[in-house]
């Protein structure tokens, strides 16, 4: 018999999805006002009709359509270190151009995102993206993607210029976005290089090269980008806390993708959204790396030969690796779990306590715990 939820916990639960609901759709609300700013920016500049048609076509099929954790955390950063008390409560709401700043520093992340994925979607051969054809797939597109991966991109300091220009953090958050971008594409040179689908080499992997690749690929943009930009839009000048919350950030990212190399393997298809292909493609993932780590000759002949073979019956036989009693993919993810998980609390709590007070740097752990909270255990 299934656990039963008390009325009142149900409610909280109600509640949650509800605001989560609202924030997302007025978060949403503000990208077509970026989008009429660039097509205002086009005519002005000249250009036909049809380019500015595909040109807002490419930005509203690549950039909305996805979770928008990164670009909400933005706000949600911004609303909690302006908006709540040393304990949490919350003592205001966001101004309008407060908001409307932190959303617009959001979307900038999202456009980020549009402009990896694209590019990604054909370095990978990718067919689908969020549940529809990648955009090269797209009948006429084709590898005018590329082009439109670079507009994406040059569409974020298009509106850092028009909204930020006169504010003492503008620099910053220049420098921001062309260090994490830089450290992005450097993730993805290691992985692309280490893991190639076509040529099948576990000798090039690594716990230290998949480290690596999770930090710079993952880390820096999806989760040091979103709190950084929002500590530099409220001013916060202190260098030390900018190091304080890389230090934890890093970690949390590079924990999110461990997880979820494990859901991609273990998570249920119909709760993550997808059947995990991280075998059959090849990936260097905290599994493969792991199972390399401990295996004995004869596993690690079992690994060579089916890794990354597109053959049902070959990811079979890695998995059976996994479940040996010598490797033990599950019980090693739990203790890596829950390893992570007490470090990164840590660190938190390592925090200097007026570190959250108001003129004395912004920096609250509350901003740390929510980023915890949405990761610790989750199953999609």
């Amino acid at each position: 018999m299934a656990d039963m939820v008390d009325p009142q916990t149900e409610q909280k639960l109600i509640d949650k999805a509800q605001e989560k609901l609202v924030k997302r759709k007025r978060f949403e609300e503000v990208f077509p006002i970026l989008v009429d700013e660039l097509m205002a920016y086009c005519t002005s500049e000249g250009m036909p009709q049809d380019a500015k048609d595909w040109f807002k076509r490419s930005l509203m099929y690549n950039t909305p359509g996805g979770k928008l954790n990164r670009g909400l955390s933005v706000v949600d950063t911004v609303e909690i270190m302006l908006c709540t008390d040393a304990t949490g409560n919350k003592t205001r709401e966001l101004s309008e151009p407060e908001y409307l700043k932190a959303a617009i520093l959001g979307w900038c992340i999202e456009l980020l995102q549009a402009y990896f994925l694209v590019a990604d979607d054909m370095m990978d051969k990718s067919i689908t993206r969020r549940g529809q054809p990648c955009w090269y797939k797209v009948e006429g597109v084709a590898e005018i993607a590329i082009n439109d991966s670079f507009m994406l991109e040059a569409a974020i300091y298009f509106f850092l210029k028009k909204h930020f220009r006169s504010d003492p953090c503008y620099v910053h958050l220049l420098e921001l976005f062309h260090d994490v971008t830089l450290q992005t594409e450097l993730g993805q040179l290691v992985d692309l290089i280490t893991a190639p689908e076509e040529s099948v080499d576990l000798s090039k992997f690594s716990l230290t090269k998949h480290h690596l690749i999770v930090v710079y690929k993952t880390a820096y943009y999806s989760f040091y980008l979103p709190v950084a930009l929002a500590m530099r839009l409220i001013n916060v000048e202190d260098e030390a806390l900018y190091k304080s919350a890389q230090d934890i950030l890093i970690p949390l990212g590079e924990y999110f993708q461990v997880q979820d190399d494990y859901l991609d393997c273990y998570g249920a298809p119909e709760v993550i959204g997808k059947i995990g292909t991280d075998i059959l493609d090849n990936k260097c993932s905290w599994l493969i790396n792991i199972a390399l780590a401990s295996a004995t000759e004869e596993q690690r002949a079992v690994l060579d030969a089916n890794y990354g073979r597109k053959d049902a019956a070959c990811e079979a036989k890695v998995k059976e690796v996994y479940q040996a009693p010598n490797i033990d993919i599950k019980s090693r993810f739990e203790a890596y779990e829950k390893e992570s998980y007490q470090k990164i609390n840590a660190l938190i709590e390592a925090l200097p306590q007026d570190a959250g007070a108001v003129g004395k740097g912004g920096l609250k752990r509350e901003v740390f715990r929510a980023f915890l909270n949405k990761v610790y255990k989750r199953t999609k």
